[in-house]
């Protein structure tokens, strides 16, 4: 199914009957919220339930005027998402979705070949898991580890595969999408080899899909056990933060206590001193690898025609690699410093 024959059977002006004689294919939107995400949505996103149809429609109808041929899915619970990311702002939902897709276009070594089962490898080493349990704000909690990850074994681009999937597959609830999500990183045991993968080229296409190409709310960043290196590693993706994302950063040391106030820990596993038994990587591996049809389906749709020209793209190509292999050069002093 392209974008543009999308659009052609989606736009008002196009002189035909309504969109369900013209749609009968597409799922016909259900809010699954409880009434008090309902009112939570509507005062932190701005998000009316008696005009979400119509906002979506409106994005729906920006999309098929200014890109024909993006080829995206134009579901009312897919678009939803960009709309609640950006709190109900039409132009700004509009361009996170054409940078959601601009993404996955310019780092193939990324968005190819991306499901489940292609990143496996990644998965039972328990690289990347979301914990069983909600915090009290109802977010879920992503727990990373990168000293689960032997370069050897595979390129740091297989990992951030691995957390991209997650975040699809969290994204999928509408309690998520108005909640958010909690990262927790874990650097125990980080090396410099090891950081000396994460440079400002991958730094800044990592955030900037997080940031700008990816329709969730990151509402904390809980890092544990960082060593000395992370100071490097943190100057390498500061410049490319925004000050919003910037301050959600907490760098807890060892100080488990520091966590828990962040972290209650009757939802954290015993390795970071909490009581909900041992960190199980299973549960959430076996959740994503049952996904694999359904991403299937839903990347199908997110193809992009070959002579599509998306503009203001978030990767501006070879003239930014260089860029970033320049600062690449001037960093690398200050990982060793670090260390």
């Amino acid at each position: 199914m392209s974008g543009e024959s999308d659009c052609t059977r989606t736009s008002p002006s196009a002189g035909s009957p309504s969109d369900t004689e013209l749609l009968p294919d597409r799922p016909k939107y259900v809010c699954t919220l409880s009434p008090d995400l309902v009112t939570k949505a509507r005062e932190e996103l701005q998000e009316k339930p008696e005009w979400r149809l119509r906002d979506v429609q409106a994005l729906r109808d920006m999309v098929c005027k200014d890109y024909p041929s993006l080829g995206t899915c134009l579901d009312d619970a897919f678009l939803l998402r960009f709309l609640r990311a950006r709190k109900f702002d039409y132009d700004r939902a509009l361009q996170l979705l054409v940078n959601y897709h601009t993404c996955r276009r310019t780092w193939p070594e990324v968005f190819s070949n991306l499901k489940p089962s292609a990143i496996k490898p990644v998965l039972e080493s328990g690289f990347v898991t979301v914990l069983p349990h909600r915090d009290p704000q109802g977010r879920h909690v992503v727990c990373i580890r990168p000293d689960r990850w032997t370069p050897s074994h595979y390129p740091i681009t297989e990992n951030i595969r691995a957390i991209y999937l997650t975040l699809e597959k969290l994204i999928q609830s509408e309690e998520t999408q108005v909640n958010g999500i909690v990262i927790l990183a874990d650097y125990k045991g980080v090396s410099l080899s090891k950081a000396s993968h994460f440079g400002p080229f991958v730094a800044k296409k990592v955030i900037g899909i997080l940031q700008d190409g990816f329709p969730i709310r990151i509402k904390a960043v809980n890092i544990i056990n960082e060593p000395r290196i992370f100071k490097g590693i943190f100057a390498i993706i500061k410049p490319f933060l925004k000050e919003k994302i910037a301050n959600r950063f907490f760098l807890h040391g060892c100080d488990l206590n520091s966590l828990h106030q962040n972290i209650p820990p009757v939802i954290l596993p015993e390795e970071y001193g909490g009581s909900a038994g041992k960190l199980d990587i299973s549960a959430w591996n076996e959740l994503l690898l049952a996904s694999e049809e359904d991403f299937l389906h839903d990347f199908s749709e997110l193809v992009l025609p070959c002579d599509s020209s998306p503009h203001d793209l978030l990767v501006s190509g070879e003239a930014d690699e260089k860029q970033c292999d320049e600062s690449l050069r001037g960093m690398k002093p200050q990982l060793y410093y670090c260390y």
